[in-house]
């Protein structure tokens, strides 16, 4: 008896609107979740946009796909369970109520309605009177006779309750399409068709048989990547970190591809020219497909997604930072594609995987220099732009790729073609990151007042090579000095020293020298006296380098004393570019590629009509009011009349009062009610 009882209560738990509604806040609360975090991106957005800490616990929780993750799904099958249950224990009382006429409601009963009026025999209607008026009123009523006399129960507007049939079951329809549109279909592969996700980074014509789903898999939603001028018939299903192959039932060639921007460089319009070739027939069909306009085609939706690079070809010169060794040589490489890159001091294998010709970035003026300690500490790091003083704009093209050494680690690099300006001086950017997790750090290479980011280069080979330093230091000692023979020496040998120094770990091992050697009261003087000194065997190392080249020597000025700061601080922050060259983009021949969204989804049609019945549950319920009339024609002549409503409303009482008018005539009897 006691697990009947228990039982029993759980399927009233189960069936219960509070359940349902409990459950309905929980998808509502994923719903936000979903909406603000962009769904189904690449496991390496989320780390780097998350870090490394929260990254695993959002994966946990499904939060990257937050509507296909089981404990989603799960809650939409109980809300499917519940809602139905609710529905199944609610329908008999709610039919029965709908059809009752409450015929044998009580005198004493009907006295206690908010809404009720009494008349004597000569004021009460004829039974036939009252019946006619009801009728013509729109009432349906049955007709009681009783001891204390005729009771007449009408009643109007019963059908608001189906609102409540619609209402509820609106919300089992759509959650049944949300069901069928999910990933439950996937999952039940997965689970019983020995389906798994494969690796991303393989070629289409490499994925096995168990990561590949049929043409006629009834919902899903994927990418297709196609390049301009070619095709493809599959789709790409993100699972995880891994990935699906859905086979389409037709093929999709791109022959253009469209893309406007705005004056800042951002995309305005972006749509595809494409041709939808049919696998079976063989027959074509010609679109265009643009932004939030679809076509579908053999049960198939597809949308303009995005667009990538289809394979540009890329013009690049190698510059080789290993100390005196930067003789540029110039290579190719293909956006997708891989390559040996082997030369003095090095032996990689590249890897080139993106290229945009427009870059719109929020780009910071160029940090002021400082002296002393905070100067010194400005030079330190990676070069990365300050964030004051940002703004918008369109710095021209980019490539990333990455270098990969025999043991397989990588380093991923992402370099512009053009230099940008900040604060009137102009910089090309080199950017680094060893972990996808990570953000690019730049190294700023200035460029001369020629334009040229060969001065750099040719400083940097002097400035660290041994062979060049003593030279350096007695130039730079000889012209601080003024040519007196005993300051020259002293001079040359403590900017021997200093260089010495920088040339090992740069700014880092000079401020360690300092900490090391010198006062705490005195080191901020001498880290100024280290950094003048550094920039006037920069600024000697400048010259020399045009010597070198053949090109006349030039007087200094303010302007040329910044540059030299530039430069010493691109050298310093070289330190930490963990790579023995860089690649610099000379030109490129653009390919365009479109991403398109394939999608299956056999629950619209099912949301469609959730959507339309609860349009309608709610109308009834809300504008439908259901009306009872209850009039008692007693023995002794005389009639009380009373009338409920689902929700008593001014109108209702209105209403009520026409009724009692017409039924009992306008002077109600001592006593009567009516508000």
């Amino acid at each position: 008896m006691k697990k009947t009882s228990n039982a029993r209560a759980l399927y009233e738990l189960f069936s219960s609107m509070r359940f349902a509604i409990s459950l309905l806040t929980i998808l509502a609360i994923a719903s936000v979740i979903g909406t603000v975090l962009k769904q189904n991106e690449p496991y390496n957005a989320y780390l780097n946009q998350f870090g490394p800490f929260w990254f695993p616990i959002f994966e946990k929780l499904g939060l990257y796909a937050v509507y296909n993750v089981g404990w989603f799904l799960a809650i939409l099958c109980f809300l499917v369970l519940s809602t139905s249950a609710c529905i199944l224990r609610q329908s008999k009382p709610m039919l029965r109520e709908m059809r009752a006429f409450k015929e044998h409601a009580r005198e004493t009963s009907l006295r206690l309605f908010k809404l009720h009026a009494e008349a004597s025999a000569d004021r009460a209607p004829t039974r036939a009177a009252a019946e006619a008026y009801l009728a013509r009123s729109g009432f349906r009523a049955r007709t009681l006779e009783r001891d204390d006399g005729v009771l007449i129960a009408a009643k109007r507007g019963s059908w608001s309750r189906v609102g409540y049939f619609f209402a509820h079951g609106a919300l089992v329809v759509i959650c049944v399409g949300g069901l069928l549109d999910g990933n439950l279909p996937l999952r039940m592969q997965m689970w019983l068709g020995g389906k798994q996700a494969t690796q991303a980074d393989q070629l289409i014509a490499d994925i096995p048989a168990q990561s590949r789903l049929a043409e006629d898999n009834w919902s899903y939603r994927g990418n297709i990547f196609i390049p301009e001028g070619k095709s493809s018939g599959v789709a790409v299903l993100r699972e995880g970190d891994g990935v699906l192959l859905q086979e389409l039932p037709f093929d999709v060639s791109l022959q253009k591809f469209h893309i406007e921007h705005y004056e800042t460089g951002q995309p305005k319009r972006f749509a595809s020219d494409i041709i939808v070739t049919d696998k079976r027939s063989g027959k074509s069909e010609v679109r265009t497909i643009d932004v939030n306009k679809p076509f579908e085609t053999h049960g198939v939706t597809l949308y303009q997604a995005s667009f990538d690079d289809g394979g540009s070809r890329l013009k690049l010169r190698v510059r080789n930072l290993a100390t005196g060794r930067d003789a540029p040589s110039e290579i190719t490489g293909i956006v997708g594609e891989r390559g040996d890159l082997k030369g003095p001091g090095y032996a990689y294998s590249v890897e080139f995987t993106g290229f945009r010709a427009i870059n719109v970035e929020t780009m910071g003026e160029a940090p002021a220099a400082r002296g002393g300690l905070a100067g010194l500490q400005d030079r330190l790091g990676s070069g990365a732009r300050d964030p004051a003083h940002k703004n918008q704009r369109n710095i021209g093209p980019s490539f990333t790729y990455k270098l990969r050494d025999s043991a397989g680690q990588a380093i991923e690099f992402m370099n512009y073609m053009l230099p940008v300006e900040q604060d009137g001086r102009w910089f090309l950017l080199a950017g680094i990151r060893e972990d996808a997790a990570e953000g690019f750090r730049y190294l700023r290479i200035p460029l001369d007042e020629d334009g040229r980011v060969d001065t750099w280069y040719a400083v940097r080979q002097r400035l660290l090579d041994k062979t060049t330093q003593a030279t350096l230091a007695k130039r730079f000692a000889k012209r601080a000095s003024g040519g007196a023979e005993n300051a020259t020496l002293r001079l040359e040998e403590t900017s021997l020293r200093t260089l010495q120094l920088f040339s090992d770990k740069g700014f880092e091992s000079l401020g360690a020298f300092i900490d090391k050697t010198i006062p705490k009261a005195e080191q901020e003087r001498a880290a100024g006296i280290f950094l003048q000194v550094l920039e006037g065997i920069v600024w000697e190392a400048v010259l020399m380098a045009r010597e070198d080249a053949g090109q006349p020597a030039l007087e200094a000025s303010p302007a040329r004393a910044q540059y030299a700061r530039d430069v010493l601080k691109a050298v310093g922050d070289a330190f930490h570019y963990n790579a023995p060259l860089i690649l610099q983009l000379d030109s490129y021949e653009q390919v365009q590629a479109t991403v398109l969204q394939a999608t299956r989804s056999p629950g619209k049609k099912w949301v469609f009509l959730g959507s339309l019945l609860l349009t309608l549950g709610v109308f009834a319920m809300l504008y439908v009011r259901e009306r009872r009339l209850f009039l008692l024609l007693r023995r002794d002549g005389s009639a009380l009349l009373a009338m409920s409503a689902n929700r008593v409303s001014l109108d209702v009482e209105q209403e009520f009062l026409r009724h009692r008018d017409a039924l009992l005539g306008s002077k109600p009897a001592a006593g009567d009610l009516a508000s």
